[in-house]
């Protein structure tokens, strides 16, 4: 029997990121809150001081690919993000591990499903925490299409 593991996902964004909750032995997602970012930058003591508390085992970072998988400027701020969450968590001794991962389309998905079950009433309503969700169910989907992030700096490898 596996170790129950919560998940936070981040869709990560400049302006702001979208955080979602997953828990492994439900399999399931739930939307929990949209941060200010500042130019990608997070309140790092409050979203360090939240995955403490709610004593978060593994945090997802969205990756934003271009559609044909290259890298786009946001998804090469979205991976130095995810080191500098790994090496502050690191520098916490926070036993937290940090991976990437692709989320394609998950803004346009989140927005269709939010639209259909009436969660927002204009297209331009924010939707990053539905699209969290959309990272955490993707990753029980396919969880070897995850790449853990080290503390290391530009350390990245395949789990």
């Amino acid at each position: 029997m596996t170790t129950p593991t919560l998940i936070l996902a981040l869709d990560f964004g400049v302006k702001k990121m979208g955080m979602a909750l997953g828990n492994s032995i439900t399999r399931d997602a739930r939307p929990f809150d949209i941060l200010a970012m500042d130019n990608g930058q997070p309140d790092w003591d409050n979203l360090l001081g939240i995955i403490q508390e709610w004593q978060i085992n593994e945090v997802l970072v969205g990756l934003p690919l271009n559609m044909d998988g290259t890298e786009s400027m946001l998804s090469k701020r979205a991976h130095k993000f995810a080191r500098r969450l790994a090496h502050r968590l690191a520098e916490r001794r926070q036993a937290v591990k940090v991976f990437i991962y692709d989320e394609r389309l998950s803004s346009k998905e989140a927005r269709q499903i939010a639209l259909d079950n009436g969660w927002i009433s204009s297209p331009t309503e924010p939707i990053d925490d539905i699209s969290a969700c959309l990272l955490i169910d993707g990753y029980y989907y396919a969880p070897e299409l995850a790449i853990y992030v080290n503390n290391h700096k530009d350390s990245v490898k395949d789990v």
